[in-house]
C-alpha cells in the first residue's frame, strides 16, 4: 500500500496543475492529490483530494495509470498512485485560481514537459507522457543520489489498484 495519490486533470492539450503553497514541493507545479487516510482506497482518496483542492466533484473519466515510487541512497521513500482524469474541451474552469493549497492553473502539455522548465516537479516528464498516451499501467521507481535522479525503472503493472 502506497501513502499518496496524485491526479493530472487533462482538458484538450492542457493539464490543471497546482503550485503548492507549503511543503512538500512548495513553489513547484504538480498535479493535485495527497495522503491516503486510514480505511480509504486510493480511488476514494484521489476523488476527495480533487474535490478539496479544486472544487471539482466526481470528475468523469478518471483512470488509474500506475505508481510512482522513490528511493534515495538505498532507502525506500514510499510512493503514490497516479490517476489521469479527462474533462471535455468545453469544460469551464477559470484559472488562475488561488486556494488554501496554492494556485491552480491550466498549463499547456508542451510547457509542462519542456526540457528547460524547472518550475514543474522534475520526475513528471519521465512518466506523464506514457501515462497519457498508453492504455497500460506502469510502476516507476525513481532512484536519487542526494537530490539528483540517477535511474528510472519502469515496469508494466496489472490494471488494479487498492
Amino acid at each position: 500500500m502506497l501513502n499518496y495519490t496524485i491526479c493530472f486533470i487533462k482538458r484538450r492539450d492542457e493539464i490543471l496543475l497546482l503550485n503548492r503553497e507549503s511543503p512538500a514541493w512548495m513553489g513547484m507545479w504538480n498535479g493535485v492529490g495527497g495522503k491516503v487516510e486510514d480505511n480509504e482506497t486510493a480511488l476514494d482518496c484521489i476523488l476527495r483530494e480533487i474535490d478539496e483542492e479544486t472544487g471539482i466533484s466526481e470528475p468523469k473519466n478518471i483512470m488509474y495509470k500506475g505508481n510512482v515510487c522513490w528511493e534515495a541512497d538505498g532507502k525506500d521513500l514510499g510512493g503514490m498512485y497516479v490517476f489521469i482524469a479527462e474533462v471535455p474541451e468545453s469544460y469551464t474552469y477559470t484559472t488562475p485560481k488561488s486556494t488554501d493549497e496554492g494556485i491552480l492553473d491550466w498549463k499547456k502539455l508542451s510547457w509542462v514537459l519542456h526540457d528547460e522548465n524547472f518550475g514543474v516537479i522534475e520526475n513528471i516528464k519521465y512518466f506523464l507522457p506514457k501515462m497519457l498516451d498508453e492504455r497500460n499501467t506502469y510502476s516507476y521507481r525513481f532512484v536519487y543520489k542526494d537530490t539528483e535522479i540517477i535511474d528510472v525503472i519502469s515496469e508494466p503493472l496489472a490494471q488494479s489498484v487498492t
